[in-house]
């Protein structure tokens, strides 16, 4: 199995809700940030992107909440890319806090959009692997 790519996020207070929990829909913020940040370390920027006339989209999601975050929690939010055959991809993702414990589970079926026909690229692995100075964070 592949090492994830992984970024350390902290939770800001204002990202909590009534109760002090992070807030459901920031969770789906920070596995964003994470995937845009391994776009970045593979060599492949948001403008690279636009330049080439496509850009990724994100079909479904879905969070297992595991256990609460709060304000001042310090965790590493991991990616890893999952392939197969078409037009779409998996990216699962983990939020562990800094004692280990698993916070949340991210799961998304993804996949790379022509901006220009409005349909899905039909080998968006090609695409990463051709791209990306390090198609090896992609899982490829």
């Amino acid at each position: 199995m592949a090492v994830p790519f992984a970024v350390e996020i902290t939770v800001r207070g204002y990202e909590t809700d009534a109760q002090g929990h992070l807030n459901s829909s920031v969770y789906v913020q920070y596995a964003d940030h994470a995937r845009w940040s391994l776009l970045q370390a593979a060599g492949i920027r948001q403008s690279d992107l636009l330049d080439q006339g496509v850009g990724p989209v994100t079909l479904e999601t879905t969070v297992r909440f595991r256990r609460e975050l709060r304000a001042g929690d310090r965790i590493s939010v991991d990616c890893l890319f999952e392939w197969g055959e078409g037009k779409t991809y998996r990216i699962e993702q983990r939020m562990v806090r800094a004692d280990g414990e698993v916070a949340a589970e991210v799961g998304s079926v993804c996949g790379l959009l022509d901006l220009a026909e409005r349909r899905l690229v039909s080998d968006p692995a090609r695409f990463f692997r051709v791209t990306a100075k390090e198609p090896g964070l992609f899982n490829l």
